[in-house]
């Protein structure tokens, strides 16, 4: 836990006006739609080995450079757009993240013309909700069954680059979980 000087106490985030920002708004506050759902997953991909408010910082560019995260869009995206993708200093230039990112934007449109959505399928594997609250971050997994079958789910349909610790953060970040410490000024 971390106390800024107002004696607001956030799980994390303070000392930067977008990382408090996005604590206090956006972790664990439900997510839905497919669009919205895709674009937690590649940012969460993309965040891998690197900090959170890093890729908070490069959001903006992430949206302009994979189109607002409309899955078709990104789906259509060849090698051109790769290169480009690969050249731009705005996001993580990761060959296998980019990848991954339209593969992923590929199996979302699957889903979706076979009837079913990323939506379903992701919220299809929220847990039943805590009793307690964390009081640490001891408390909090890194991963849980239920990330670990929704990672089976999303591969079965075709998603990489989802491991069930990604998958658990994704589902923090999308509030299926909600792992906020015990005095956070953002419990619920």
């Amino acid at each position: 836990m971390i106390t800024e000087p107002n004696d607001l106490t956030r799980c994390f985030g303070n000392g930067d006006p977008l990382y408090e920002e996005y604590h206090d708004s956006e972790w664990g506050v439900p997510v839905h739609g497919d669009a919205a759902l895709y674009e937690r997953i590649v940012l969460e991909g993309m965040q891998s080995g690197l900090s959170w408010l890093t890729i908070l910082r490069k959001r903006d560019n992430f949206r302009a450079a994979f189109c607002g995260f409309e899955p078709a869009a990104v789906a259509a995206f060849g090698d051109d757009d790769v290169e480009r993708l690969l050249a731009d200093a705005g996001i993580v230039r990761n060959r296998l993240k980019i990848n991954a990112a339209i593969t992923n934007a590929r199996a979302v449109v699957a889903l979706q013309e076979a009837g079913g959505s990323l939506d379903e399928l992701f919220w299809s594997h929220a847990p039943a909700a805590r009793e307690t609250r964390p009081r640490g971050w001891e408390d909090v997994p890194a991963y849980s069954a239920e990330s670990a079958a929704l990672t089976k789910e999303l591969k079965k349909a075709g998603f990489v680059f989802v491991g069930p610790t990604t998958m658990y953060a994704a589902m923090q970040a999308c509030g299926l979980v909600d792992d906020h410490i015990e005095g956070c000024v953002a419990t619920r």
